[in-house]
């Protein structure tokens, strides 16, 4: 005696039986027990971000905010350097005066430009003139 599995294999090859003219996963379903299953997922178009009027207000009062503090500390800075680079003419010429090229590019680069270029600039004429001037005396 055949099995069931059997039976239903001849029954699936043959052309005449009722299951040959039903969609092949309908009749494999029947046949075999076997419960095929379609899976799909939905696709659709990620809706634009609108920005609030609020949230570029935000953005605003921030940026304005950090600029605030990035050129409190970059003033200071250029100070800093600037001190440096004017005692350097006075008081050890090259150390000094590197000192306050170093903190005079600082400051410019956090946002106090004339600080910092004054420094460097009186920072270069101390250690040229240390370096230059000075041995000859």
């Amino acid at each position: 005696m055949a099995s069931e599995f059997e039976n239903n294999e001849e029954k699936l090859d043959r052309f005449d039986s009722d299951l040959a003219y039903e969609e092949p996963h309908v009749s494999r379903a029947k046949g075999h027990r076997d419960y095929l299953e379609e899976h799909a997922a939905e696709v659709a178009a990620v809706p634009p971000v609108i920005e609030s009027d609020r949230s570029r207000e935000r953005e605003a009062i921030f940026e304005e905010e950090r600029s605030d503090v990035m050129g409190m500390s970059g003033r200071g800075l250029g100070i800093l350097g600037l001190a440096l680079s004017i005692l350097s003419l006075f008081f050890l010429p090259i150390i000094m005066g590197a000192a306050g090229i170093i903190v005079g590019f600082i400051a410019r680069k956090r946002g106090a430009s004339g600080l910092g270029a004054w420094a460097i600039g009186i920072g270069i004429v101390s250690i040229v003139v240390g370096i230059f001037v000075l041995p000859l005396f």
